[in-house]
């Protein structure tokens, strides 16, 4: 990217080089057209090629004072007559700040009528001797080249089992291993598996607290309220 600045009363040169495929003004004769340039209150002006009709060449050089903060400069072509007021073929705009970042513009410049119709084009060569350039360069630094990539090693042993070590792929086997001498071959051969394991009956816990002891159950007496018998000894 280019920045330009400090252009206050510098000089560009224009070359008016011709125009090609110009709006023709006239419908007997052919036209005799010129090229004018307006700059802030700076106006140029080509001399009238006559009978230049369509594709006129002029081959003229301007030199033009350039003002800090303007970058364009308008462009008017013209048709001149004798007798009566000139004939406007087309007008444009100049932008300028290729020529002021790089020194150099050699280009055509699209003309337009009133209603915004293509009227042609001018041949313009521009050069600005004091261009200042200052290039930036990019900050994103080039691609190092292709190298391909080293296989990944894992910078410790993995936690997760191997291959091999699960349920059906041949390498998976019960801790501790059951013995086969403690468990007699079944009968049923769709029973590929060792019998259930039965644990042995657990001694009997005694509950803590013990439950208070009960008391011997004496029928009543012979007698409503004189009371029981006797324990028996």
């Amino acid at each position: 990217m280019s920045t330009v600045s400090g252009i206050q009363g510098q000089i560009l040169e224009i070359t008016v080089v011709g125009c090609s495929k110009l709006r023709d003004t006239e419908l007997f004769s052919r036209q005799d057209p010129y090229v004018c340039l307006e700059y802030a209150d700076s106006k140029f002006r080509t001399r009238t090629r006559t009978d230049g009709g369509r594709n006129p060449t002029f081959q003229e050089k301007f030199q033009i004072p350039l003002i800090e903060g303007l970058r364009e400069i308008n462009l008017i072509v013209w048709n001149s007559n004798t007798f009566t007021a000139d004939d406007f073929i087309g007008s444009g705009r100049v932008q300028l700040q290729k020529v002021l970042s790089q020194g150099y513009d050699d280009s055509s410049w699209p003309i337009q009528t009133r209603s915004l119709k293509y009227a042609g084009e001018v041949k313009l060569i521009m050069h600005f001797p004091n261009a200042l350039k200052k290039t930036v360069e990019s900050s994103t630094p080039s691609a190092p080249p292709y190298m391909p990539a080293a296989p990944y090693v894992p910078p410790y042993p993995p936690s997760y089992p191997l291959a091999g070590t699960y349920p059906g792929a041949g390498a998976y086997v019960s801790y501790p291993p059951p013995d086969p001498a403690l468990y007699p071959a079944s009968a049923d051969p769709q029973q590929s598996h060792p019998p259930a394991m039965y644990y042995p009956p657990q001694p009997y816990m005694q509950q803590y607290p013990p439950p208070p002891p009960t008391q011997p159950y004496y029928p009543p007496g012979p007698y409503p309220g004189i009371g029981y018998y006797p324990p028996p000894n």
